[in-house]
């Protein structure tokens, strides 16, 4: 074999090893971003207490979606949307409501990142709830999308 056959074949060997290293390193890195993924099923103490605290206010809040004085926000939240839906003398418990559930969603976002031992994923988690409660909504309920209200 002259010397530049042997130069190529030497070439087309270290491509393919090349080939095989990189081919590693992609199947490494997806592995680590599916082990990387949040488990929002995850269950403590904890995250059970704020689930069955929101589960037993989700009766006194379902007439409100219905109605569509309450909206589920993009942020995984839920807001006032139409006040002159609720008599007025039942607006300021609306209001309490509200915010009861807002502070449950928020520490069970915080505890899901939490349990699965990354804190600073609450944001992800946050986001997948939000996408999760929209697509779960009862027609006739109303969401946020970007500024606007909509009507499912």
């Amino acid at each position: 074999m002259n010397t530049v056959a042997k130069k190529f074949s030497l070439q087309n060997i270290r491509l393919q090893h090349l080939g095989w290293i990189l081919l590693a390193l992609t199947l490494f890195a997806l592995t680590q971003l599916a082990q990387a993924a949040a488990n929002m099923e995850i269950d403590t103490p904890a995250i059970t207490a704020l689930k069955s605290s929101m589960q037993a206010r989700h009766s006194q809040l379902l007439p409100h979606y219905n109605t569509g004085a309450v909206g589920l926000t993009n942020d995984g939240l839920i807001a006032v949307r139409d006040a002159t839906a609720v008599p007025l003398k039942d607006r300021g418990g609306i209001n309490s409501l509200v915010s009861a559930e807002n502070v449950d969603r928020s520490a069970l976002y915080k505890e899901i990142a939490k349990a699965n031992g990354h804190p600073e994923w609450e944001g992800e988690v946050r986001q997948t709830f939000a996408e999760r409660w929209i697509g779960k909504a009862q027609g006739g309920w109303f969401y946020r999308s970007g500024s606007d209200w909509v009507k499912k």
